[in-house]
Order: structure tokens, then sequence, then C-alpha cells
């Protein structure tokens, strides 16, 4: 009796140890995290390099998080800034993760310029100028990444493959209601231009028809002259709103929404749930385009 007892302890032990062998996943940025989870559920443990508050243009990994990518199945890149430094360390560090380029084959636009700026150089039918990481913005291409994230889900856990397939279609269910429903709140829109501090919602902007007119460029704050072009601008716009994100300084938003008598709102790129985040700040932005 004792010895059937221990046996079927024995027994639920070993599979609850299967039930929870989660797929070890690491990626750069927090909405990649949302992503993976749509399509891996419980089967997978994700985990963030940069984290909250910090930008992906300065990051610098800890020496825990590299530690805990050396026992990774997968890293997700997406293209940020930080890659440029780290990826190819975070390669050698951990030879026997399987790393997967999310913004492969994603045609990225280049950062949007300064109002006055905002016609880029184009040569051989191929555009010049530092290329917009920004793609997560845009559910079209969203949808495009899901497929990646399936693919790869499944090479590194083919046993539950069905369930990797099931989840992918719900979340492309997903994607596509979002976009309808963006496309629709976008499409009476007389006004097109919004006014942000950091040029991070360019795919988003592209994708909806709008043009967003950014204040910050490659990390560099306006001077003076800029400035008050800035705020000519966006009094013959009718501009009276200026969207921020959270990882950057809002000091010029808050001289520019000062001027032309506007005010200062939060968008963050960055946030985990991407679906309502985008559902807020396309709301966000149609309300300051009215």
């Amino acid at each position: 009796m004792m010895k059937r007892i221990l046996a079927t302890l024995i027994a639920l032990i070993l599979l609850t140890g299967t039930a929870h062998a989660a797929t070890k996943v690491v990626v750069s940025i927090v909405p990649q995290q949302y992503f993976v989870e749509q399509v891996g559920g419980d089967l997978v443990d994700v985990s963030v390099m940069v984290q909250p508050g910090a930008s992906p243009a300065s990051y610098e990994p800890k020496p825990r998080q590299m530690a805990e990518l050396s026992r990774a199945q997968l890293y997700f890149s997406i293209g940020v800034p930080f890659e440029r430094a780290w990826l190819q360390r975070m390669k050698s560090a951990s030879p026997q993760s399987t790393f997967i380029a999310m913004d492969a084959g994603v045609d990225k636009r280049p950062m949007a310029r300064h109002h006055h700026h905002e016609e880029v150089h184009v040569e051989n039918g191929e555009h010049h100028g530092i290329p917009d990481p920004h793609i997560w913005t845009a559910p079209p291409i969203v949808r495009q990444m899901a497929a990646s994230i399936l693919k790869g889900l499944i090479e590194a856990d083919p046993e539950n493959e069905a369930a990797y397939r099931k989840n992918h279609g719900s979340f492309v269910h997903k994607i596509n209601k979002l976009d309808g429903d963006l496309q629709s709140l976008f499409a009476q829109s007389n006004q097109k231009r919004f006014m942000v501090y950091h040029p991070s919602w360019g795919y988003f902007a592209q994708t909806y028809g709008l043009t967003q007119i950014p204040i910050e460029l490659e990390g560099k704050e306006p001077g003076p002259k800029e400035l008050g072009e800035l705020i000519q601008h966006a009094k013959k716009e009718n501009i009276r709103v200026v969207f921020v994100q959270p990882q950057f300084s809002d000091r010029s938003a808050e001289l520019i929404a000062k001027a032309i008598q506007g005010q200062v709102i939060k968008a963050d790129p960055l946030a985990y749930d991407w679906e309502q985040n985008l559902r807020d700040v396309a709301q966000a932005f149609q309300k300051a385009l009215r």
C-alpha cells in the first residue's frame, strides 16, 4: 500500500514538472513580451531586457540578465538601437540560444524629421536616412511579426505546435479587429498632423494616414531657432497637444505647449498591454486631431 502511494506521488511530481517546463524566451522590449505571450500562452516564460522606464536607445543589460539569457532557448530581437552594441555580445555569451529577428523582412521607413526637413532623400528607389525602429506601433507589422514568433516557438517546442497555432490564430484575429477599428476611427479626421517629442509613432501614422511632427531627432533637443519654427508650425496647423513618452525629457514639449496654449499628454509606445495601449493612444490622437 505504501509503495503504491509513493509511486503515485512520484508520478504526480513528474507530471507537474513536465506541465510547467515552459520554453524560456528573452526579448528586447516590453511589447515583445506581450506578443510572445499571446502566441505562447502558458507554454512560455518570457524575460525582457529593456526594463520599464528605460530607453531602448541607450540600455545596457545587467549581469543577471546576461546570466538569464545564457539559460534561454530563444531570443527575439526587434531592431532597437541598444541591440547594435549588444546583440553580437549576447550571441557570444549564449551560444546555445536561437536568435530570431522579429524585424526580418520589415521594410523600415526613415525616422521622421522636423517639419521643415520632412522630405527624405530617395536615390535609386531607396530611402536614405536613419531607419525607424518603432515597427511595433503598426498592427499590420505586428501581424507579420506574430508569424515569426509562431515559427520560432514551433521549432523550439514542436510537441506543442497545435497550441501555438491556436493561440496565433486568436492573436491575429485580435490584431485584425484592432486594425479595422483604428482605420474607422481616423477615417473621418480632417486634421492629420500631430506633434510628438520623440518620433516613435511613424509606422502608426503611416498606417492610418497621419503625419507626426517630431520635436527631438536622434537624441538632440531643438535649438532656439528650431523651437520657434515648431511653435509657429503648431499655431499654423492649429495643433494644441504635444505627445511625449515617459522615457524622454518633456522640457521642450512643455515650452511649445505653453507657447501654443496647449497641453502635454503622455503616449508610451513601450507599454505592456499593446492592444489596449494602442486603442488608448489612438483615442488621444483622434481627440487632439479634432
